[in-house]
């Protein structure tokens, strides 16, 4: 099955199937310019194009008045509960994500940018940073994208973004995972942009995960 015809499956909207894709682009096109020690691009592109599946339950009721976008919201409170990156774990395993690909998924969250930091997984420095890099609207760069988390954030207490000294240090942990990737890339961060990923964008809406 195509990776359009699962988001088809879970009934996605296009704004949250269009940042998977994006993600998913952003790390094609490092994968295409990877000059480093052997990678498994596969594994990449799969995390990357099934990461935020239950993200569904993170949209605001209030910000739709689609009748059939909030049952199916509700259907996915009832099925899979209310965590959304417990949602993410469980429709990766559901769409066929190998136990070393759920790890990922796992790992890759900003809140683990120190972790992602001293990683020796390349696979997962990639994932997690081309989400980090992909905004509502598009690519961005990785420091406006994090100050940008903290700003939407700030009023959640129990978001690590909402901590001023936490949300800086997995800003500069995540300059960190940057230059890690740039080390072993034939790109600048500033060659990642929207333009850069079109043509993936539409080669990605093909893949069978």
């Amino acid at each position: 099955m195509n990776i359009i015809e699962i988001y088809k499956k879970y009934h996605l909207p296009e704004n949250l199937q269009m940042h998977m894709l994006r993600v998913a682009a952003c790390s094609n096109l490092i994968i295409d310019n990877w000059i480093g020690e052997e990678i498994d691009k596969e594994t990449i592109i799969r995390v990357s194009l099934l990461h935020d599946m239950g993200n569904m339950v993170k949209i605001p009721e209030e910000t739709s008045n689609d009748e059939e976008f909030l049952k199916i919201r509700k259907t996915y409170f009832d099925k899979y509960g209310t965590n959304d990156h417990g949602i993410n774990l469980e429709i990766g395993k559901q769409e066929g994500l190998t136990e070393e690909e759920i790890v990922i998924l796992n790992g890759k969250r900003s809140r683990e940018n120190e972790e992602t930091l001293k990683s020796t997984s390349y696979e997962r420095k990639i994932c997690a940073y081309c989400d980090q890099r992909v905004a509502p609207d598009g690519v961005v760069g990785i420091k406006q994208r994090l100050e940008d988390a903290k700003i939407r954030y700030k009023d959640k207490p129990l978001s690590v973004w909402s901590n001023e000294e936490k949300a800086n240090h997995l800003i500069e942990c995540s300059l960190g995972i940057e230059k890690q990737i740039m080390k072993y890339c034939k790109l600048k961060p500033e060659d990642i942009n929207d333009e850069s990923i079109k043509t993936y964008i539409e080669k990605l809406k093909e893949y069978d995960v």
